[in-house]
């Protein structure tokens, strides 16, 4: 049995932000901290943090007065803002720039008078979050037969944005749809997709070619895992969506069977490789990688998240020392 793995797979630059900002608030204004809504999506990522101290609510009044607040890499409406300013929660902001960059586009749109079309999931916690991101018209839709059913007679400025875990393939038709019963209207360009999504469904596409079955690790709840397994079953490639190696089945792999294995942008690396473990005790011999993407996008964190950290370290030098006190500035009060 051979096993070979996409490039790239995995984290992107959005969720390693987002994971790192709740790591980094732990240490700077120690636990408990509250993360509204799961950081990312995926079970392992939420109880590895919850060990060290998070706390995931789903309700801003569940979160205490004052307390320390990590918003989730999805996004939050302007209702959920304006709920954690009134308690007046210490709000770390972990939404993916590139979400951020959507919600700044919908407000330009509604500003200038358009009609919103967000190309996504209707109940998706970034769809819902973007909804809420501006006042105006909009509409959700997800397919192309959709945009027949849209009611819009006498709109006469219409926009569209995407949903940030969509590929371009995964809304190329909806747009050319979109364009045909719309002339006039306006979007973001393709760069304005996001590439993590797009890298690692064109990194299935070329593994399949050469693979006999498809593995991608990821929660079943996460939109770009489980399009990563369509992408693959697209291909005519068997595929099955795993949250880590306890759900692999030996009746999917055949005796010398070439095993293709990619991995969610909210899975970290630690459970393909306990995969990969668990495929070698029964019999997988080789292991290589595709030429793909290599990455290089880095987000930057939150400065005052920064600073406070660095400050709290200091203070624990200098306590270490005998030198100094703790001091109050990076306590949850």
């Amino acid at each position: 049995m051979e096993l070979i793995l996409a490039q790239p797979r995995g984290f992107c630059a959005g969720v390693v932000r987002a994971v790192d900002i709740v790591e980094l608030a732990l240490e700077a204004y120690q636990p408990p901290v509250y993360v509204f809504h799961e950081i990312v999506h995926n079970r392992h990522v939420v109880d590895d943090l919850k060990k060290r101290g998070a706390i995931f609510v789903d309700r801003i009044e569940a979160i205490p007065e004052r307390a320390v607040t990590v918003f989730s890499a999805h996004g939050v409406s302007n209702a959920v803002v304006a709920q954690a300013e009134a308690r007046r929660l210490r709000i770390i902001d972990a939404t993916c720039p590139l979400v951020t960059k959507v919600h700044l586009q919908c407000r330009r749109y509604a500003a200038d008078g358009y009609t919103v079309i967000i190309v996504g999931h209707l109940g998706h916690e970034e769809v819902e979050g973007t909804l809420g991101s501006f006042d105006g018209q909009a509409h959700v839709i997800a397919t192309p037969e959709e945009v027949q059913t849209l009611a819009l007679e006498g709109a006469d400025k219409i926009a569209y944005v995407t949903q940030t875990t969509l590929s371009v393939d995964d809304t190329r038709d909806v747009i050319s749809a979109l364009k045909s019963r719309f002339p006039a209207i306006v979007g973001p360009g393709l760069n304005d997709i996001c590439y993590a999504t797009q890298n690692r469904q064109n990194a299935v596409r070329e593994l399949v070619k050469t693979s006999d079955i498809l593995l991608v690790v990821g929660a079943g709840n996460s939109s770009n895992s489980n399009r990563l397994r369509e992408v693959g079953e697209q291909c005519g490639t068997p595929s099955y969506l795993i949250e880590d190696h306890s759900q692999l089945r030996r009746e999917w792999l055949q005796p010398g069977a070439r095993v293709g294995i990619s991995a969610g942008a909210s899975a970290p690396e630690a459970l393909v490789q306990r995969v990969i473990e668990r495929l070698e005790q029964w019999g997988a011999t080789t292991t290589r990688t595709i030429a793909g993407v290599t990455e290089t996008t880095v987000f930057k964190m939150p400065q005052e998240l920064i600073e406070a950290a660095q400050a709290r370290r200091n203070d624990a030098a200098c306590r270490s020392a005998g030198r100094c006190e703790m001091t109050d500035h990076v306590s949850n009060e």
